[in-house]
């Protein structure tokens, strides 16, 4: 039996949801979330690591980090919990198949082209310096403690989730359990944050989701 066959039994179908298809939407958003933000924070984390094993805190380096990964991660459910609601109100409108792929055209159009809007806007680029510059976040927001790294974990985790969430959205276009898309998403994420000129790849990118959005949502206004 195929990984797609697996994801096709466990994953609600067409009828309408209860709190089980809930719980399972999440907890497949949850993972999805985990594999591929978690790679791009390894360099803030590694970074932490190092500092607080030279401040020599009375909090364990090891403990400290566990609990900065985990306020990172905390965000990003908070993501997830997002990403099932819209999920399940698309679900109620029919505007998604049971294979988890948009099926408004228009919709989808909307979608690319709000995403490659978004990789211009002030706000995509603040949060997209702050995951590119985590020496100067790590001095600046440092906190003590264990409270203080699970509270710096969640702050990085809501920079980067400011930073990504558009381009999470673009999953209910092209399919929200296409391995293919996941990985590029993910690779993608990653060279952003850490190539010199991730800002150009950011508008290049942009550029290509809103040519991508518009050619899609002309071509469902032509049919209509």
């Amino acid at each position: 039996m195929s990984h797609m066959d697996v994801v096709d039994m466990a994953m609600p179908g067409a009828r309408e949801w209860g709190p089980l298809d809930l719980v399972l939407v999440f907890t497949m958003w949850a993972v999805m979330m985990i594999g591929m933000m978690a790679p791009s924070a390894s360099p803030m984390l590694l970074l932490f690591t190092r500092i607080q094993h030279e401040r020599h805190s009375r909090v364990s380096t090891g403990v400290a980090s566990g609990l900065f990964l985990l306020g990172y991660l905390l965000a990003w459910m908070g993501f997830s919990v997002a990403a099932t609601l819209i999920q399940w109100g698309l679900h109620s409108a029919m505007l998604i198949s049971p294979a988890m792929i948009g099926t408004s055209p228009l919709l989808g159009g909307v979608v690319l082209i709000a995403a490659g809007i978004y990789q211009w806007t002030p706000a995509k680029h603040a949060c997209l310096n702050h995951c590119r510059l985590p020496l100067g976040y790590l001095l600046n927001e440092w906190r003590d403690g264990a409270g203080g790294a699970l509270v710096m974990g969640w702050r990085h985790g809501l920079y980067c989730t400011g930073c990504c969430w558009l381009l999470m959205l673009v999953l209910f276009v092209v399919g929200v359990m296409n391995l293919l898309w996941i990985a590029l998403l993910a690779a993608f994420v990653l060279l952003e944050k850490n190539l010199p000129r991730g800002r150009w790849v950011s508008h290049a990118t942009g550029l290509a989701l809103i040519a991508w959005g518009s050619w899609m949502a002309l071509g469902a206004w032509a049919d209509i």
